[in-house]
């Protein structure tokens, strides 16, 4: 399974910015996804999650200004983010997600965001 993140960029403070990730599992529909992030010399964080069935979770630092939703037409996961602040910048990735394990399928390239002004 190979996932694609894309929409990274530069931005200040209050602003936003869009992930998109695409994924090549046939399994799409009937799994949960996460967005994940990786600030400098901090370990990778789930942030964001989406079930199979559209249910969301989010962890407090983005609850009220990120939104994740999935798309199972063209298996994309998105990741809307809004009122950024410099504690945001991070290597954003997404992958798996399920409840109670660790487990996670190989990692993309990531998508890098930069909170700055």
């Amino acid at each position: 399974v190979q996932f694609v993140e894309s929409g990274g960029g530069l931005v200040q403070p209050g602003g936003s910015l869009s992930l998109s990730c695409a994924t090549s599992t046939t399994l799409f529909d009937s799994l949960p996804f996460g967005w994940y992030r990786q600030a400098p010399g901090r370990q990778r964080e789930l942030v964001a999650r989406v079930s199979s069935n559209g249910t969301t979770n989010y962890d407090d630092s983005v609850k009220g200004r990120f939104t994740i939703s999935r798309n199972n037409a063209k298996n994309t996961v998105t990741l809307q983010m809004n009122n950024l602040n410099t504690e945001d910048t991070a290597v954003y990735y997404c992958n798996i997600a399920i409840r109670g394990t660790t487990t996670t399928f190989s990692w993309g390239q990531g998508a890098r965001v930069i909170v700055s002004s």
